[in-house]
């Protein structure tokens, strides 16, 4: 190993700058913030916590984003959090003693085994919000509207949403009787979108033409609020639970539409993302040039019983990093006052007085190093009184 190996960080590992550091904290802040005035309380879960707890009802795809390690105290599996969501709902089933609605929020980082594709860090910082207790559209809505108002606190140059729903497709396999097997076969198809593969799926596993007609056309039922009528009316006569669920999807589209005019909504029935542990209303939030989801979330109903308390959930979460590794964080470099440092107790007393008015004061042995510590005004003393003057 080469001296210059030894600083190297892990594929997908970076460190942050001062520069891009200030502008993800700064939005981080305003992040709970916002939470805050809309009623949410903070919490801090652990960074890691045993497995048993942190992967149990999310499915195989956050077990395999997530590093273990063994615990020197117990020889159990220790869990590095990929996802703050189930440390939530353990600490709504444990932590609270509220039987009605109960709000949290959170910032922090998550740890991933691989980036979710090639731009994104395996260490991204998240903000998230996590509603439990409430099982009606009220709920779903407000986070819907609070993931909106995230993104226009964030500046985001366009608000796009696409909004789905699980339970249309679990309807339908319940429908056309599918297996356990067979339901993720065809999962595996949907998200791939793979047209030539779900034709011959269909025909060599669903009898029923009128179903096998469904199975074909759900990955086409895509676009904006025009197709959910559509969709609503042939789900009925086959699976009127999936009929139900475009339902709930109109009467979320509905609200939000007239919350927020500026924002564009795109339907997609056929979305499952998170499938294996969401229940209801799911969505995702869009940035041009970003692969990814900046933000998405959704319903998730059942996740509590595992922790011995059955209890309705809803949330989001928003990944700072990707906002800040697009551009769409301002980044700024304060300005200092410098302060040639002498031992005048009273050079002291007014340095510090600047620091509690909030100046940004910094100092060094000589004039010379204002510009590297970004200094445009210097702290120096006249006929006996220190004062600031620029530089």
């Amino acid at each position: 190993m080469t001296y210059a190996d030894r600083w190297l960080l892990p594929d997908g590992v970076e460190e942050i700058l001062p520069a891009e550091a200030k502008s993800i904290d700064h939005l981080r802040r305003r992040l709970l913030d916002l939470y805050s005035n809309w009623g949410y309380d903070m919490v801090i879960p652990p960074l890691l916590e045993y497995t048993d707890s942190l992967l149990i009802g999310l499915g195989r795809d956050v077990d395999l984003l997530t590093f273990k390690v063994t615990d020197q105290l117990t020889g159990r599996t220790l869990g590095i959090r990929a996802d703050i969501t189930p440390q939530t709902a353990r600490m709504d089933a444990h932590s609270f003693n509220r039987v009605g609605a109960n709000r949290l929020c959170y910032a922090g980082h998550v740890v991933h085994t691989k980036p979710k594709n090639p731009l994104a860090t395996r260490t991204p910082i998240q903000a998230g919000v996590e509603f439990y207790g409430e099982a009606g559209i009220s709920a779903d809505i407000e986070v819907v509207s609070l993931l909106l108002e995230s993104l226009l606190l964030a500046e985001l140059p366009r608000l796009h949403i696409d909004l789905g729903h699980v339970g249309i497709y679990r309807a339908l396999a319940n429908a056309a009787r599918l297996s356990d097997a067979q339901e993720d076969a065809f999962f595996d198809l949907l998200q791939r979108k793979a047209m030539a593969e779900i034709h011959a799926w269909v025909a060599a596993n669903i009898a029923d033409a009128a179903i096998a007609e469904l199975f074909i056309d759900l990955p086409g039922f895509a676009g904006d609020q025009s197709i959910l009528a559509a969709a609503s009316e042939r789900f009925m006569l086959i699976a009127p639970a999936a009929a139900d669920a475009v339902e709930q999807l109109a009467a979320v589209a509905r609200v939000i539409e007239r919350r927020y005019p500026q924002a564009e909504l795109y339907f997609d029935l056929g979305e499952l993302r998170g499938y294996h542990y969401l229940t209801g209303l799911v969505f995702a939030a869009f940035a041009p040039g970003y692969g990814n989801p900046i933000a998405s979330g959704g319903r998730y109903d059942h996740i509590g019983e595992v922790f011995g308390r059955a209890r309705p959930a809803t949330g989001f979460a928003v990944d700072i990093t990707a906002l800040s590794k697009l551009g769409l964080l301002t980044q700024w470099q304060p300005k200092g006052i410098l302060a040639v440092v002498t031992d005048d107790f009273e050079q002291w007393q007014a340095i510090q007085a600047l620091r509690v008015k909030g100046e940004r004061v910094i100092c060094a042995n000589d004039v010379a190093a204002a510009a590297e510590l970004h200094c445009d005004r210097q702290l120096i003393v006249s006929k006996g009184i220190y004062e600031v003057v620029p530089l």
